[in-house]
């Protein structure tokens, strides 16, 4: 009796064990709501205990509940995560240049990470690794992107940019009846499958956008432009780009010339198809994903794991054969002593490789990451920047008009003057200030000391700790509409915030991007030309480029760290060969009943919201532009330019 009493003594006592090994994050989180400062900001109510406002934030690009939370609550606030968890929000340009400056004590959480690997950067790549390993790989990939090296692969981009706009040109001269366009049974590759009777009436979220004309389609007569899926293709494009001028692969993922794109089978390349997996996978907010968040075990139970798999899979293999084809290129062709020095990414990897220096060495395990990162990044955000732009003329054709005429004010075939214009310059900037590809992001303290302060521009409002708090943390009762703030509630105005190890603080890319009080009451409004005379607040604005955050920065670095997007100026290189050579030719339009709204999925990605079930798209009409159309329209002015609201 004995034995079967000890057994079963040990058995109680390992399951015990287990679980609290499985509920050690849950006990983690309980315990840091309680210890946290931010506990002590200003929040708006939480709906749920389970998810606190993680639902609202799921949807955050097309509700804009951080705006809406900002103009309330201040600069500077808390929001609600699993378990009520505390999460700091903040549009305050003192302490995002605080934050971000110091990168290396703010590093992305886990589940970012993880997220991250998960969706191709792997565990050893430059996204996701931290502190002297980043810094490292950093110093290494720095070479793939200078500016000498970034004017020298120009003509790439040019040349796939030139395929697309053929492309586009064949697409747009297949005049079809604008009634059966849509009823086509089976759609060319890249053409909206959407039913037009789908895509109305329209219903319009807080970010609404004011409409421009459409052509009319209820005379059956009428002869419209095509409509085109243009983020398929320039999927594909900045795919091809990538591969040539990182890797000096050619993947083939847009047709040859001379082939019909409108027979052109999609399912041709392994890869786009791997890309496609990747980023439509998991987009829909369920509390299962939160979850899996916090307990990694629930992962295995995904019914898209498998996908997954298949695609990492599939870059693993890719990636694997680029690096063995790269060395077995080095070993037949020696190089000669003055030839100058490959600057391609797959060149720096390979190099790094075999450096016999630790400080200029890389394992092949992060070689492979890096590949797959780069392959992503480079192909997957530019495509959506340039969709969103396209857009975004779209439903501003008086600044299409302007942009194409000052192209053409360039000799054909002078693709530098075109980059050189300002107008580009201040399109792109634009754009990328309106739809950054990535909306926003998140970071955590883990600092060595166990808290520190971050400086505000602003001050804050935090409440003072009496023992009437102790009513905050008692079952979880539903809070008013007003907020969490109690009549009894004492608050006292405050220079900064204290955050303790653990902390978790969400960067509103988007939010930022588009605050009034930064950048006047027009901040929602596309205007190019708003880029001849900034606001001077917006100079407070501690971003990498164009006084944005788009790409990050925090205008520090250095031993502190710097996660600013290490691409930039490949991306910026890249949006403004595609803009010069598709916009010369080309007129992009959206018909008056589509609304296009946001789907994040690390990136964030145009579906129509009248058919969510066919998946990401932007269908714009293409329409080729005569030579002689427009001339002259060339003023710099803003009169007779249409605003777009977003």
């Amino acid at each position: 009796m004995s034995f079967i009493f000890l057994s079963s003594s040990q058995l109680c006592f390992t399951c015990a064990l287990a679980l609290c090994f499985f509920l050690r994050p849950l006990f983690t989180l309980i315990l840091s709501r309680f210890r946290s400062p931010l506990r002590l900001l200003p929040s708006p109510p939480s709906p749920s205990f389970l998810i606190g406002n993680l639902a609202q934030i799921a949807d955050q690009e097309n509700n804009d509940i951080f705006r809406s939370w900002t103009d309330q609550y201040g600069h500077t606030l808390v929001y609600r995560g699993f378990i009520n968890g505390h999460r700091l929000l903040t549009t305050d340009p003192l302490a995002l240049a605080y934050i971000l400056g110091h990168a290396y004590d703010f590093p992305k959480p886990n589940f970012i990470t993880e997220a991250l690997a998960e969706m191709g950067a792997g565990h050893n790549g430059l996204l996701t690794v931290q502190g002297d390993i980043h810094r490292r790989q950093r110093r290494i990939m720095n070479q793939a992107f200078t500016s000498s090296h970034i004017k020298s692969i120009i003509p790439i981009f040019r040349g796939k940019a030139e395929r697309l706009r053929d492309i586009f040109i064949r697409l747009a001269d297949t005049q079809l009846p604008a009634t059966t366009h849509f009823h086509h049974a089976s759609p060319p590759l890249g053409t909206s499958a959407v039913p037009h009777s789908q895509l109305g009436p329209p219903h319009l979220p807080s970010t609404a956008r004011q409409r421009t004309p459409s052509p009319s389609t209820s005379d059956p007569s009428v002869v419209t432009s095509p409509v085109v899926d243009v983020l398929t293709w320039l999927a594909r494009a900045t795919l091809d780009a990538i591969g040539e001028a990182g890797f000096g692969y050619s993947f083939h993922s847009l047709p040859p010339p001379g082939t019909d794109p409108r027979t052109t089978s999609e399912s041709g390349n392994e890869l786009a198809r791997a890309f496609a997996t990747i980023f439509t996978t998991a987009h829909e907010f369920r509390v299962a994903t939160v979850l899996s968040i916090w307990f990694p075990f629930v992962r295995r139970f995904r019914s898209s794991s498998h996908l997954m798999q298949e695609a990492q899979a599939t870059m693993h293999r890719i990636g694997t054969q680029l690096i063995s084809e790269r060395k077995m290129a080095r070993i037949q062709d020696e190089p000669k002593p003055d030839a100058p020095v490959s600057r391609d990414i797959l060149s720096v990897l390979v190099r790094a490789n075999t450096a016999s220096s630790p400080s200029q060495a890389l394992t092949h395990s992060e070689m492979l990451s890096q590949i797959s990162t780069f392959l992503a990044a480079g192909h997957e955000t530019t495509a959506s920047a340039l969709a969103w732009t396209l857009y975004a003329l779209a439903r501003a054709p008086a600044a299409q008009t302007r942009l194409r005429a000052a192209l053409r004010t360039c000799a054909e075939g002078d693709l530098h003057a075109a980059l050189e214009l300002p107008l580009l310059e201040h399109t792109v900037r634009e754009a990328l200030r309106l739809h950054a590809p990535v909306g926003s992001t998140m970071r955590v303290y883990t600092g060595a000391a166990s808290e520190c302060f971050v400086p505000l521009q602003y001050p804050v409002r935090v409440r003072v700790s009496t023992w009437r708090s102790l009513s905050r943390w008692l079952p979880y009762r539903a809070r008013s509409p007003a907020g969490e703030e109690g009549e009894n509630d004492q608050w006292r105005l405050q220079s900064g915030i204290h955050l303790r190890r653990g902390d978790m603080i969400n960067i509103p890319i988007q939010t930022v991007n588009c605050a009034p009080d930064l950048w006047g009451p027009d901040a929602r409004l596309f205007r190019p030309e708003r880029w001849t005379a900034l606001p001077p607040a917006v100079r407070a604005i501690p971003g990498l480029y164009a006084h944005t955050l788009t790409f990050l920065n925090g205008n520090g670095g250095g031993a502190a760290g710097n996660r600013a997007c290490i691409g930039y100026r490949f991306a910026l290189a890249e949006i403004k060969v595609f803009l010069a050579c598709l916009l010369r030719d080309i007129e992009f339009s959206i018909d008056d009943d589509v609304v296009i709204e946001k789907r994040v999925n690390i990136v964030t990605r145009p579906f129509v919201a009248s058919a969510p079930e066919m998946g990401n798209q932007m269908p714009l009409r293409v329409r080729r532009v005569p030579p002689d159309e427009n001339a002259g329209v060339v003023s710099a002015g803003t009169e007779g330019i249409q605003t777009t609201q977003y």
